[in-house]
C-alpha cells in the first residue's frame, strides 16, 4: 500500500472524528460548546469571536450567526488539516501561528474578522507551493 495514501486515509478518519465530536446531539447543528472545548477557549471568548452576545451560545446555539461562524472556522481548520495531515497541528496553527501576509494576525483572528476565504486561499497556495 502506498504510504502517502495510508496517511490520507488516517487523516480523513481523524478529521471525521473531529467533526463527529462537534455534533450537537439534540439537533443537526454544530456544538459551540464542543468547538470551544476542542480549541480550549471559553464560551465568552468564542462569543466575542463570533460577534454574538455571550448568552447566545447557550440559549440559541443553533442561530444562523453562531452556526455560520462555526462553519467558517471549520472550513479553515479542514484546509489546514488537509495540508498538515494532522488535526491537532491544524488546531494549534489556527489559534497561534501569526501569518505575516495578514499583518501577523492568526487564522483565528482572521476568521473572526470574516476573512475565512482569504485564509483558505492562503492555505491552498501553501499546499500548491509544497506540491509544485
Amino acid at each position: 500500500m502506498d504510504p502517502s495514501l495510508s496517511q490520507t486515509v488516517d487523516h480523513r478518519a481523524s478529521f471525521e472524528q473531529f467533526m463527529e465530536s462537534l455534533r450537537d446531539s439534540d439537533s443537526p447543528a454544530l456544538s459551540a460548546r464542543a468547538f470551544g472545548q476542542a480549541l480550549k477557549i471559553d464560551l465568552q471568548t468564542l462569543a466575542k469571536q463570533a460577534h454574538v452576545h455571550r448568552n447566545t451560545l447557550s440559549r440559541a446555539p443553533g442561530s444562523e450567526s453562531v452556526q455560520r461562524f462555526l462553519r467558517e472556522a471549520i472550513r479553515v481548520l479542514r484546509a489546514a488539516s488537509d495540508v498538515s495531515g494532522d488535526v491537532e497541528r491544524a488546531l494549534f496553527w489556527y489559534r497561534n501561528e501569526p501569518l505575516p501576509v495578514f499583518g501577523y494576525k492568526t487564522a483565528e483572528q482572521l476568521v473572526s474578522d470574516g476573512r475565512a476565504d482569504d485564509v483558505i486561499r492562503y492555505v491552498v497556495s501553501l499546499e500548491a507551493g509544497a506540491a509544485g
